[in-house]
């Protein structure tokens, strides 16, 4: 056991014996309901209102010190901390020893009346209290710093108690879903919930995790997108829907990625790609202003402007633009390979065209695009559920979105028609077979739905993490999620 390790064990031996203490007093240290009156922050803000006034506030002690028969603490809540005077005089013998057993971390019922201090600090001098919970583990003495951050995400629990910062992260998380819900439901989207076990995973390129049903004896797939069930929606005439959900991904972990996300989802019935687009910078730049009340954010040294209109750049035009390639003029599977090779990369001798044009733009455009900025015009390979461009039947009608070198929103026109959608997931399942575990699978039930006829649709996905690490500033993936993924201790 390490001196830490012993110090922690000594101290929680010293709070177990507190503990009886005040059972044997009589008192309930995990104590029963209690009715606040107000909070931390709004005493605080509006102070000639409760000055003099009767406060009843709830929460955890983060401070204390004591001078003979009077002392101090500071009780932390959702909304803020506030001082706490306490007098022996005033509290009362007994009460006043309660105090005096109290430890940081404890929470506590307390009713005072609202004053300032000589010093000018807002307080509550107390009147009562009574113990909700007695702490019986310490709190940590230094959380911050880098050497903490696997900790931090291991005992969340932790790091909102002692970092206000944290706890403002997942406020604005909480606020930035509702301001998207409220945006969609004004437009008269419908929100819908989908399957997240289904029988074949589809909706993008990626591999799944697997599970298995008992009574049924077959094998389900945690969903990687809502993407098809939602199109069937839209066969079904549910004409504008949208799902804020979680997907999963059985795929490496880094700073931008984590096995489980979430992801905005919505289909538009009789619309295109373009009115996705119009769609998705108005969506975020209204989420952004209405959290942050701003459209530009600072983000690893950058000042990020989400004020519309977003710069649009044809895909192949942003590669001629950082490489120096034209496509237009590489025309075949051997000179797409050839002029990726004099780039530096490594490329694949049964690489297509079209895949080559995506490894070229993900290995050397996709870090230059900080602001956000509209991508289009993707190959035909690699969007098997997107519609072909009419001019140029080799690309799709396509958008992703990127932000500070990260794809934040994928979107198309969605493909509608049965037959080229059944021989694109025939292509697919050839990829699949010949050891693509990302490749789509075959989905004759999704094809029979585009049978019955699905309209002309614009289809839009928006990760939400990732959006949320950019409206508050966090380098990773894991700030913005609460529970992330870790590997066990060993």
């Amino acid at each position: 056991m390490s001196e830490q390790e012993q110090k922690i064990s000594e101290l929680r031996k010293v709070r177990l014996e507190k503990l009886q203490e005040l059972k044997s007093l009589g008192l309930d240290p995990f104590g029963q309901r209690f009715e606040r009156n107000t909070l931390t922050r709004r005493i605080i803000d509006d102070f000639e209102f409760w000055e003099n006034q009767t406060a009843r506030v709830a929460g955890r002690i983060m401070s204390k010190r004591r001078h003979g028969k009077a002392g101090f603490a500071n009780l932390q809540d959702i909304a803020g901390r506030i001082q706490l005077y306490f007098r022996a005089d005033d509290l009362g013998e007994d009460k006043y020893e309660l105090y005096k057993k109290m430890d940081i971390g404890d929470l506590i019922g307390i009713e005072g009346q609202v004053f300032r201090t000589q010093k000018g600090e807002i307080s509550i001098h107390v009147h009562d209290m009574v113990y909700l919970s007695k702490a019986l583990h310490p709190l940590p003495e230094k959380w911050h710093g880098l050497k903490d951050v696997e900790l931090r995400y291991r005992q969340r629990y932790v790091d909102l108690i002692v970092n206000p910062e944290v706890k403002e992260v997942f406020i604005k998380r909480s606020q930035l879903i509702k301001e998207i819900r409220n945006y969609l439901d004004d437009k008269g989207f419908l929100e819908v919930e989908t399957p997240m076990m289904q029988p074949i995973p589809g909706g993008a390129a990626a591999r799944p995790f697997i599970t298995h049903h008992n009574a049924l004896d077959m094998d389900l797939y945690l969903r990687i997108a809502p993407e098809l069930y939602l199109k069937r929606l839209l066969v079904g005439g549910l004409e504008k829907v949208y799902e804020i959900n979680r997907n999963f991904r059985n795929e490496g972990i880094s700073t931008r990625h984590n096995p489980e996300f979430t992801m905005l989802e919505l289909y538009q019935a009789y619309a295109d790609y373009e009115v996705m687009m119009e769609l998705t910078e108005d969506l975020i730049s209204n989420a952004a202003f209405k959290v942050n009340g701003s459209l530009q954010v600072e983000f690893e040294g950058h000042i990020i402007d989400f004020t519309t209109p977003w710069k649009r750049v044809q895909m192949l035009d942003a590669i001629k633009e950082h490489t120096g390639l034209d496509f237009n003029s590489l025309d075949d599977d051997e000179s797409a390979r050839q002029g990726a090779r004099s780039l530096g990369l490594e490329v694949d001798d049964r690489a297509s065209r079209g895949e080559i044009i995506n490894e070229v733009f993900e290995a050397r455009v996709e870090e230059k695009l900080i602001q956000p900025t509209f991508i289009y015009g993707h190959p035909v390979e690699i969007s098997p559920l997107a519609k072909r461009n009419r001019e140029h039947p080799e690309l799709t009608d396509r958008f992703e979105v990127f932000i500070m070198q990260r794809e934040i929103a994928n979107a198309f026109s969605e493909l509608n028609d049965p037959i080229d959608q059944q021989e694109r997931f025939a292509k697919q399942a050839a990829k699949r077979a010949g050891g693509d575990a990302e490749a789509h699978m075959m989905d004759e039930d999704y094809i029979a739905a585009l049978e019955y006829g699905m309209p002309p649709a614009g289809g839009l996905g928006i990760g939400i993490d990732r959006l949320i690490m950019l409206i508050t500033g966090s380098p990773s993936i894991r700030d913005v999620i609460l529970f992330p993924t870790l590997r066990p201790r060993e």
